[in-house]
């Protein structure tokens, strides 16, 4: 049986760094200072022979409820109202603090089982605030270090204590039974498309996936900057299951200093690396920017399906917009020709279910691949049409073409002096390929290949 648990403390305990150390990978971004992590993040965690879901949360802090240090506060209530059990950290080097004291109380109020982890107890500095950690009323605080992975034999045992019920091996199935399992035909869903969110600050990325959640799972407000973490959410929209990935903010390079800056923009190139396919989402009140061609450019290198969407649409007249928006386009961004715009309002949840059609259709021509016959008709053709220049005096053979591949779709050229062919007929070659096969949005790999000649030496 699964279960959850939920790591809260203060700030700059460890939190994150015992996430890190649970899923095995280096998914929460970690940093001296205080405050770093702001969402909730959720992952698969494995210790021992138990498989469990962990939240990352932030740092529990004292403040109003309207200003970002409460909202944050309230994603870290939610996640302890969900989870199965409590692991509640304190920094052992430091000892107890009023903090500390105060959200004892209240994570001993909601009724749920508490690990009392005593972080950084490595050496003999922490023995005296793992001692004062008695005084939370909390049980027998258990010495630990995140960093350096003491500790998880004596954590293995109290989560077992704690959830017996969930924690209890399960019984083997007969091999009988295995076997008539796998004869059954496989009902289960398609795997959801993985997307990524990108835009620069303050775009509304993360008010537009709360809208496709139905829930403010992700913390939000008119502060720039306020995502720092990729955080990944499942979403099932009008039948179509998606993986989204909500990411910080990207801003000019020469205009990032800070190193938590840096830490963010990274974590959110690598989820669209992983991403299959982009929404890059432009602020209707700031239109198209050099930084969002920028962006986009990334992703058509990267060599992920492409959707724009034109938040906070309602905001803005509308007569003629898309229509201007679908030739600037055009003509900034050749190399993703006919990419979908979808105007859509977080906010207000307009345009949601055109944007969740426009990634499904990315996603299909995305994956889409062409038969080796027609690929080579349409050679003929093109080549009848407008034959190859002549490069100093000796004519290129176009021979052969295939896709080797998809994801994104990429086709191999096999001619003679493939070094010598023009970039500007390759782009007509390519640009042949999106009409004729129906490639709009997504970049296209055209690879030359010639055969060695065997009188060459």
């Amino acid at each position: 049986m699964t279960f959850s648990l939920a790591i809260v403390g203060r700030p700059n305990v460890g939190k994150s760094t015992l996430f890190n150390r649970l899923v095995g990978k280096k998914l929460a971004l970690v940093d001296d200072r205080p405050g770093v992590t702001r969402d909730r993040r959720e992952g698969d965690a494995r210790l021992g022979d138990l498989a469990f879901r962990i939240v990352d949360t932030a740092g529990l802090e004292e403040a109003d409820a309207a200003s970002l240090e409460g909202r944050m506060r309230a994603q870290t209530e939610a996640a302890i109202g969900h989870a199965d059990a409590i692991l509640f950290m304190i920094d052992a080097r430091i000892g107890l603090t009023p903090t500390d004291r105060a959200f004892a109380d209240l994570v001993r109020k909601c009724g749920k089982p508490v690990i009392l982890l005593a972080n950084k107890s490595e050496g003999r500095g922490g023995e005296a605030g793992r001692l004062e950690a008695f005084a939370l009323g909390l049980g027998t605080p258990l010495p630990f270090s995140a960093e350096h992975g003491e500790g998880l034999s004596d954590l293995y045992d109290a989560i077992c204590d704690a959830l017996p019920e969930q924690t209890k091996p399960e019984p083997e199935e007969d091999e009988d039974e295995d076997a008539a399992a796998a004869d059954e035909v496989d009902d289960t869903p398609r795997r959801p498309i993985k997307v990524a969110v990108l835009g620069r600050p303050n775009a509304g990325k993360s008010t537009l996936i709360n809208r496709l959640l139905g829930e403010d799972r992700l913390l939000t407000g008119p502060e720039a900057g306020i995502t720092r973490d990729s955080i990944s959410v499942e979403v099932s929209y009008a039948g179509t299951r998606l993986e989204v990935f909500d990411t910080a903010g990207l801003r000019k390079r020469a205009r990032i200093e800070d190193k938590l800056e840096k830490l963010s923009a990274a974590d959110a190139l690598r989820a669209m690396k992983f991403a299959e396919v982009v929404v890059v989402l432009v602020d209707a009140t700031h239109p198209f920017e050099e930084q969002d061609l920028r962006i986009a450019d990334l992703v058509a290198r990267e060599g992920r399906a492409l959707v724009i969407g034109y938040n906070k649409a309602d905001l803005v007249a509308r007569g003629g917009l898309i229509t201007r928006l679908r030739e600037d386009v055009d003509r900034l961004l050749p190399q993703v020709k006919g990419v979908p715009i979808v105007p859509v309002s977080g906010l207000m949840g307009h345009g949601l279910d055109k944007l969740v059609a426009a990634i499904s259709s990315a996603h299909k021509v995305w994956n889409k691949r062409v038969a080796t016959n027609p690929l080579n008709r349409f050679l003929q053709q093109v080549t009848d049409n407008h034959p190859p220049p002549a490069v100093s005096g000796r004519r290129i053979k176009l021979r052969y073409m295939t896709q080797p591949k998809a994801r994104p779709p990429s086709f191999v050229l096999f001619c003679s002096r493939a070094d010598a062919v023009p970039e500007s007929y390759i782009r007509y070659l390519v640009n042949g390929l999106r009409e004729t096969f129906d490639l709009p949005g997504v970049p296209i790999r055209l690879t030359l290949r010639q055969k060695d000649n065997p009188y060459a030496d």
